[in-house]
């Protein structure tokens, strides 16, 4: 994999704005400075280097640059993010990768079972090595790593500090409308315009509304919790999946001993467990954790929120693009959010950039709909399947139970189709965009 190359011309602080002279003209406009947002924007200049001014555009403080801020630690925020082999490229082609990899926990093995939480032995169902093929050495590598989100987070704001075509815009978008040759955006700091529009404002985004796009949602009525834990045995860097009828629990390793659990309960039952005392809470994570890991201890406080499926009917309109949650926000069963989101994002930097090298703007139509036929067949099966998944196995019907443990273990005696599986998880299948081979457009 390879490092973004230095681009002498390009860096330097980035500009940062509370109020704007209007109107501003940029070649880009991101709406929503999150991790998607923002790993957008690196892609994009990664690429075009002087060639595009790029507007980041959100309203809370998180906009902000805080590259000397502190980073919270897991204590404060647990939240972590399974990151493919796919993803890690396209971190590092951005050079952030370089800033995270001693944080970032290699997954050695995955393990699945449904074994009853009064059964004194946890037998996984299928268990499968979770290595894929270099494309570039052809040695194996690990198909995905943990992460913690605050310190990919941070490292993603540090290398926007250095990039000066991406002005961060501390504003929120009111209106939009769509004019000949790009977009008129109204913001309580002025007026914007730009050819082209990129959501990233999250699964309640006021962009794709803007645009009339529709959406699907199915509500899990479950929501997830989500937790750091140490414990006196080594993880040895296996992810633990345990089926429970409530939700799935998945002990996700970290580095230093540790792990992060992220847990699916029905929504009442979550608001229970939530509410307990600390002594309460880690008696609720024993009987689940099952002494497979020996002692643990409570590392963090925890968080929640509740889990739904929402796909936009569109990921396009004229002049818009939908990246990331605003295009399609997914059960976390399978720890694959983030992923998609990235793989957006390799995908319409690439339609972007080639369309702007043959002298199209941002937001040509032929580009946008290359993007969208690249990423929305993938968005839509990835949804509707961790939905599925999530339903097939969020139950304690005997019968469901039987038929899903036998093609478990029927899988799990094919290591073609394990391999193939890790293959699809890592984003290495298909039409792989540049970025996640590790390769700048």
């Amino acid at each position: 994999m390879t490092e973004a190359p230095d681009h002498p011309n390009t860096m330097g602080d980035a500009t940062e704005q509370s109020g704007l002279v209007p109107p501003k003209r940029f070649d880009i406009v991101i709406g929503g400075g999150g991790l998607a947002g923002n790993l957008m924007a690196l892609a994009l200049s990664g690429s075009l280097g002087t060639d595009a001014d790029i507007a980041i555009v959100d309203p809370t403080s998180g906009a902000q640059l805080s590259a000397k801020k502190r980073v919270p630690t897991l204590r404060e925020d647990p939240r972590c993010s399974s990151i493919a082999a796919g993803s890690k490229a396209l971190l590092d082609a951005v050079g952030v990768w370089s800033a995270i990899a001693q944080h970032a926990q290699p997954i050695s093995r995955i393990a699945l079972t449904d074994t009853a939480l009064e059964s004194p032995v946890r037998i996984p169902r299928m268990e499968y090595d979770n290595r894929v093929e270099d494309p570039f050495s052809e040695d194996l590598v690990p198909g995905s790593y943990i992460v913690p989100n605050a310190l990919m987070g941070a490292a993603v704001l540090d290398a926007i500090s250095q990039v000066r075509s991406v002005t961060r815009i501390v504003a929120r978008i009111q209106a939009v409308d769509v004019e000949t040759g790009g977009c008129r955006l109204e913001t309580d700091a002025g007026t914007i315009t730009a050819p082209l529009v990129i959501a990233a404002d999250g699964a309640r985004s006021s962009l794709r509304r803007a645009a009339n796009i529709r959406t699907v949602v199915r509500d899990h009525r479950q929501c997830a919790i989500v937790t750091v834990v140490s414990h006196s045995l080594p993880h040895e860097g296996v992810a633990v999946q345990h089926f429970l009828p409530g939700g799935p629990f998945a002990i996700l390793p970290l580095t230093g001993n540790k792990s992060c659990v992220t847990w699916s309960e029905r929504a009442r039952e979550a608001a229970r467990i939530v509410a307990l005392d600390d002594h309460g809470f880690h008696h609720e994570l024993e009987r689940r954790f099952g002494g497979q890991l020996g002692e643990i201890t409570l590392e963090s406080g925890r968080t929640t929120f509740p889990l739904r499926t929402q796909l936009a009917h569109e990921m396009i309109a004229p002049r818009l693009a939908l990246i990331g949650d605003a295009a399609h926000a997914v059960h976390p069963i399978a720890g694959q959010g983030l992923n998609l989101a990235i793989r957006d994002i390799a995908a319409l930097t690439e339609c972007v950039v080639d369309g702007m090298r043959v002298g199209l703007d941002p937001g040509d139509a032929t580009g946008l709909e290359r993007y969208q036929r690249w990423r929305r067949f993938d968005a839509a099966m990835s949804a509707m399947t961790f939905a599925g998944l999530n339903r097939l196995f969020s139950n304690d019907n005997g019968l469901l139970r039987s038929a899903r443990d036998f093609g478990l273990g029927f899988i799990d005696r094919m290591p073609g189709v394990k391999q193939r599986l890790v293959n699809e998880a890592a984003g290495l299948t298909g039409d792989v965009p540049k970025l996640l081979r590790g390769e700048l457009v």
